[in-house]
């Protein structure tokens, strides 16, 4: 298989939990491992004041190094933030409602799972990216969906919006989802849960997708 047309990017996912008191220090230390694109505060099961608080803290620290903060399910809460943008699931708020809370300017990403019909009409109603998945077992959430590489493949060779796959993605599995055409690969205990630290991770990362892009 040819090398793909451009590089497959890190998309970096917060811990289900995280403590405010180490985490922004943290975040800080693995951001410095290498290129990623951005960071989707993801925070499921807490209080809106905490995730606000959690917006706050840690976006100075991604606009330090050039990564994009997204926030997961909620367009209100990305708004006073002052985030780049937003990631919407299937039963969160709709795109429409996305775009009109944040603006034409920011990110509105839409979770397809699997389905060629959901990613079609997101790429329709202007979505900035579509994500697929899960390509592999996880333990961050249960799975809605298992996707096959060939979603990725077909996307690439007939829309423009890119694509991010999602779901168990480990340095170990990334280059299969690079080469299949992921613009992202969208990681969280890939990274946080990574032997050797975040920070190594990132960089295990960038090295894996390098390799992919140069062939």
């Amino acid at each position: 298989m040819n090398a793909p047309a451009i590089r497959c990017r890190l998309y970096l996912i917060t811990p289900p939990q995280i403590d405010l008191s180490t985490f922004p220090d943290r975040l800080a230390n693995t951001l410095d491992g290498g290129d990623v694109a951005c960071l989707q505060l993801r925070l499921k099961e807490t209080a809106d004041e905490q995730i606000l608080e959690a917006g706050h803290a840690i976006r100075l620290i991604c606009h330090e190094h050039d990564v994009a903060l997204l926030i997961n399910d909620r367009p209100d809460l990305a708004a006073e933030i002052e985030a780049d943008g937003v990631h919407i699931g299937q039963s969160d708020a709709s795109y429409e409602d996305a775009r009109r809370s944040l603006g034409a300017d920011v990110i509105v990403g839409v979770t397809c799972h699997a389905s060629r019909d959901l990613a079609m009409a997101a790429g329709e109603q202007g979505a900035d990216y579509v994500a697929f998945g899960a390509f592999f077992p996880t333990q961050t959430k249960q799975a809605k969906a298992s996707a096959d590489p060939d979603v990725l493949t077909w996307w690439q060779e007939v829309f423009e919006i890119p694509c991010v796959a999602i779901g168990g993605i480990t340095v170990d599995t990334c280059a299969s989802l690079a080469r299949a055409g992921a613009d992202f690969v969208a990681v969280s205990s890939g990274v946080w849960d990574f032997g050797e630290g975040p920070k190594a991770a990132v960089t295990a990362f960038n090295r894996t997708l390098n390799e992919v892009y140069q062939g």
